[in-house]
This record gives structure tokens, C-alpha cells and sequence, in this order.
């Protein structure tokens, strides 16, 4: 039991406070700050799974059951009569044994549960913060919502899982793939860009004129920086976009060599596919080649982005966030030179997929940062 605010003048216990006017911004986003970071864990485990052909491994969508791994040698022989079904099985894995099937099963059952986790951690506190009155009024429908998606990206995965146990394939639908990403990228920003407007004031969540402001009213110097930093993030977000096709057909597993694809800037058989616009999804050379033009162009945006904030912005938290989104961007552009030169080994491509949601919060924090002070806050 809560012990009541007690008044030793009148000897009565205090009115609690009306739901929603005690809110606690801080502590709500350090909760989505937590969840944030668990969906990048969430990435990462994608990344690791796709690379190493484990995501076909568990055939079943058991939402509540699928919580507890086989318990018994029965239930293992089981799902392991169950894998050798798919093609997958008959085509790669062929005979390599309920061991060989209990490695990448464990992979993929600990991607699953992790997943489940988050559930738990968002609904839990969601729902003790929502009691409190901790949570400002405005927000409820937002952090709702993001539980919702939540769940559709569970669905949405087993979506994708379910394209790769169809005949003569032995990978997932890159299509299916791009929309598991993207979906997992959406949510990891929303949550992201929600924490950030409670730490660092947003006029949906904090009244005109009781909150910080981001930055000095710098005029048109703020605007310009900003706009070369809103280029360089969506130049970025587009480099994603292409990763994903890449990722889906396996695309990295070719031309192996750098800054020219087989001896060639732009690779022969760039456009052979009809429809002109398949060669965006479903040509290796023009997706890998798309991928690498894209990357490129953000490297370039994000030099003069940070260029720019070097000249144009005060020392302060909004110039180092564009210099490490500068620095993500460099460090993820190295790292996708390295896995492609060694020819995608799970730890770098694992890595290289964990780095492209870091340059996407990297972006965040710098684009948040840059925003233009809302009218009627003081300055910070």
C-alpha cells in the first residue's frame, strides 16, 4: 500500500494529485531511451540472423508459447523434422544434424525472445507511468500508437519469415525484408525523437514558453546548417532504403572490390531488367550500385554539413551533434568499404547493419537540435 501525504497541522491525509499534473518527463524518457536502445539490440540480432541463416530455423509463430525454448529432446527432433521440409534445409543445410539445427535455431529464438522482451519493457512501465499521471497528457495517443506498431512489426516479421519456406527458395522475400527494416528503423526514430522532445522541450509536449530552447535564434546561419543537415539525413535514410535490397538479395556477395564494380564504374547489366524501375530491387548490380552511389552522397553532404557548422554555429551541443553525425556517416561508410572487400562476414555485416542505426541517431539528435526555437521560450 502507497502511503498518503500526511499534514501534521490538520492531522488529514492530503488529496492525491489529479491524474496527468504530476507528470515526470525526465524519468519517461529515460524509460524510451532504454527502449530505444532495445531496438537497436533488436537490429543488430536482425543483422546476425539474416547473415547467418538462422531466421528460417523456427517455423512456427507461437506468440506466447514460442516464450520458452524445446525443453526436451522430443520437441527438439520436432522442429527439426519441421525445418528439414523447407528448402532452405534440402538446398544448404543438408545433413549438418540436430546440432548444426540447434545452432542457428538458438540465433533466431533469441532474436524472437528479445522482441517479446521489448514488449514487456515498453507495456510495463507504459502502463506504471500512465497510473502515476507521469506521462504529459498530449503524449498518450504517441506512446499508444508505437505499442501498436510494435506488435504489427512482430506480424510483419513472421510475414517476412514465412516467404522463405515457399518452393525453390532458401532466403526470405527481399521485399518482406525492406518492410521488417524500415519498420524496425521507424519505430527506433519515433522513440528516439519522442525521448528527445522530452529532454530537450517540444511546444506538443511542453507549453510555449515553459521549456528550453534548442539553440540561440541564429537566423538565416541556423537555417542553412539545418537544411544541409535535413539533406545529409534523408540522403542517409535513402542509403538504408538500398542496404535493405542489398541485404534481401544477398548483393553484397558480389563484386567484391572498390571504388570499381569488376573493373567498372558503373557495372555492365546496370538497366537489364523490364520494367526499367525492377532494376531498383531486383538487379544485384544496380541495387549493390545504387547502394554505394547513395553512400557516397552522403559522405559529400554530410562534409559540407559539417563544414558548415563549423563556421556558422556556436561551440555547443547543437555543433557536436552534426560533427558525430559527421563522424557516424564516415565510420559506417569505412566499415561498408571493409565488409564488402572481405566479402560480408557475419561480425562486419552485423556491425554494418547495428552502425546504420546509429548514423540514424546520430541524425536525429542533430536535426533535433537544429530545430528553430519555439516562439515564446526563453532562450537557453
Amino acid at each position: 500500500m502507497v502511503a498518503m501525504p500526511f499534514d501534521s497541522r490538520s492531522q488529514t491525509a492530503s488529496p492525491p494529485a489529479a491524474r496527468g499534473e504530476g507528470t515526470n518527463k525526465r524519468a519517461v524518457a529515460c524509460w524510451l531511451l532504454a527502449m530505444a536502445a532495445s531496438i537497436w539490440v533488436m537490429i543488430a540480432l536482425g543483422g546476425a540472423t539474416r547473415l547467418t541463416g538462422s531466421g528460417l530455423s523456427i517455423m512456427e509463430w507461437a506468440p506466447f508459447r514460442g516464450m520458452l525454448p524445446p525443453l526436451t529432446d522430443a520437441e527438439w527432433h520436432r522442429l527439426y523434422a519441421l525445418y528439414r521440409t523447407i528448402p532452405q534445409y534440402e538446398l544448404v543445410n543438408a545433413g549438418f544434424g540436430i546440432e548444426g539445427f540447434k545452432r542457428i535455431f538458438w540465433l533466431e529464438w533469441t532474436h524472437r525472445f528479445w522482441g517479446r522482451m521489448i514488449g514487456l519493457a515498453y507495456l510495463l512501465p507504459f502502463l506504471w507511468f500512465w497510473w502515476r499521471g507521469a506521462i504529459p497528457r498530449g503524449l498518450m495517443p504517441r506512446l499508444g500508437l508505437l505499442f501498436v506498431l510494435g506488435g504489427m512489426q512482430g506480424a510483419i516479421g513472421w510475414f517476412m519469415v514465412a516467404s522463405g519456406f515457399e518452393a525453390d527458395r532458401t532466403t526470405v522475400s527481399p521485399y518482406r525484408l525492406v518492410v521488417h527494416l524500415v519498420m524496425a528503423l521507424l519505430l527506433f526514430a519515433a522513440i528516439l525523437w519522442t525521448a528527445l522532445d522530452l529532454l530537450r522541450g517540444r511546444s506538443a509536449v511542453s507549453p510555449a514558453g515553459t521549456g528550453p530552447s534548442l539553440v540561440p535564434s541564429l537566423g538565416p546561419s541556423l537555417g542553412k546548417v539545418r537544411r544541409q543537415v535535413v539533406a545529409a539525413f534523408w540522403l542517409a535514410a535513402l542509403t538504408m532504403l538500398a542496404g535493405g535490397f542489398v541485404a534481401g538479395l544477398r548483393a553484397g556477395f558480389t563484386y567484391n572490390t572498390f571504388p570499381l564494380m569488376d573493373g567498372q564504374l558503373v557495372p555492365e547489366g546496370y538497366l537489364q531488367l523490364n520494367p526499367v524501375w525492377r532494376n531498383l530491387t531486383a538487379n544485384i548490380a544496380a541495387v549493390q550500385f545504387n547502394h554505394r552511389l547513395l553512400a557516397t552522397l552522403t559522405g559529400l553532404a554530410m562534409i559540407g554539413a559539417a563544414i558548415a557548422a563549423c563556421r556558422r554555429l556556436p561551440d555547443g551541443f547543437a555543433r557536436r551533434a552534426v560533427l558525430v553525425m559527421a563522424g557516424a556517416v564516415a565510420a559506417q561508410y569505412a566499415l561498408g568499404i571493409v565488409t564488402l572487400l572481405h566479402v560480408v562476414p557475419p561480425a562486419l555485416g552485423t556491425a554494418h547493419q547495428a552502425l546504420a542505426a546509429g548514423v540514424l541517431a546520430a541524425g536525429l539528435c542533430a536535426w533535433h537540435a537544429l530545430r528553430e526555437p519555439i516562439v515564446g521560450e526563453p532562450a537557453a
